[in-house]
């Protein structure tokens, strides 16, 4: 087994129980699982990612320029991509491998040049890790990387207990920071649209990300008499989000885009149905156990809600559904083990190392 050590960068702050993200997770399980079968070296570098002031450009250009050369070195692309300027330049003496979780220009309300800074980022790496076949594509397409250098690993999940519900269908979770990506006004709106049903709605996510954006949503909200049906948590992390998941009926996902959905393969694991947008990676995380809709649109939305409603038939149906999928999630070890064999084909043989 190839014992080199594998180096990790990444955003400070990704054990934060305030800040929790799909990406924070991955990281955090990608590192752990590794380590269990290699050393694993993490770097983690603070900075407002990935537009970082002037002190965390520095610190993460002094931080690969202490790696050794021919080191493989795995950066996540929130910390990588925006800074070329730092990271290019080390791209001939490392043997960079980028993880992209969503690429810069798909986050709603993107700084403009994002997406020509990832470029040049991913254009000087020796290999790309995404998530999912759908970011793939993306930055095969969008990019212009060969497709023989970009690799999927999807998150894994970790076994869970079968969700309790509440038995009425009536107990609603959207987990996800409360951001205009991730799509919470739509949320409300198609809540709003229906509201003569019986229902209560758990908001799980931290609402500093975008304060503003938040504010709105949670005076529409208050507008349309819902604020005592629609309650918004701030960031939900262990037993707290545990309790969240095994009360919940459904999980809906209202995002804009998705890279993945790593959310829905957490509601998959305690058997949950799912209601989502067809956004982005959204459908190959889904499967069988759950509905998709049209992303940004508040009506289909409601009509997704109405249909989960109204249908016992059908609620039945995801339920079982849903237990199916249950015993397919796969694991973290999988998730790692792909990782690896792409680190492990860049590490530099004895031969090249004299």
């Amino acid at each position: 087994m190839n014992r080199a050590v594998t180096v990790v960068v990444l955003p400070a702050g990704i054990d934060d129980p305030a800040r929790p993200s799909g990406g924070n997770v991955y990281d955090r399980r990608l590192c752990s699982t590794l380590a269990a079968n290699r050393p694993v070296c993490e770097i983690e570098v603070d900075g407002a990612w990935p537009r970082p002031e002037p002190a965390a450009r520095t610190a993460l250009a002094s931080a690969l320029a202490a790696i050794p050369a021919g080191t493989v070195v795995l950066l996540d692309g929130l910390v990588a991509c925006g800074v070329p300027e730092v990271v290019v330049p080390h791209a001939a003496r490392l043997r960079l491998v980028v993880l992209v979780h969503l690429p810069l220009g798909d986050e709603a309300g993107a700084a403009p040049g994002l997406a020509a800074a990832e470029r040049r980022v991913l254009h000087a790496a020796a290999a790309v890790v995404t998530t999912s076949a759908w970011t793939a594509r993306r930055v095969v397409e969008g990019h212009g990387v060969p497709a023989s250098r970009v690799h999927v690993a999807e998150p894994g999940a970790d076994p869970a207990p079968l969700a309790a519900g509440s038995g009425d269908g009536g107990s609603l979770l959207c987990l996800g920071s409360v951001t205009p990506t991730k799509g919470q006004d739509v949320l409300v709106e198609a809540l709003a649209a229906v509201a003569d049903r019986r229902w209560t709605c758990r908001v799980g996510g931290p609402l500093d990300r975008a304060p503003a954006f938040a504010h709105r949503v949670r005076e529409r909200a208050r507008a349309h008499g819902l604020a005592d049906r629609v309650r918004f948590e701030g960031p939900l992390a262990g037993h707290a989000l545990d309790q969240a998941f095994d009360g919940a009926d459904l999980l809906v996902l209202p995002s804009r885009t998705e890279a993945f959905g790593m959310v829905v393969r957490e509601a998959a694991a305690r058997a949950i149905p799912v209601l989502a947008t067809d956004a982005g990676g959204v459908g190959e995380a889904l499967g069988d156990g759950g509905l998709l809709v049209e992303p940004g649109d508040a009506t289909a939305l409601a009509r997704g809600l109405r249909r989960w409603f109204d249908d016992a038939g059908l609620r039945q149906a995801l339920r079982r559904n849903a237990m199916v999928a249950r015993f397919a999630v796969p694991g973290w070890d999988q998730t790692a083990a792909r990782v690896a064999a792409v680190l492990d084909a860049l590490v530099p043989t004895p031969a090249l190392l004299r």
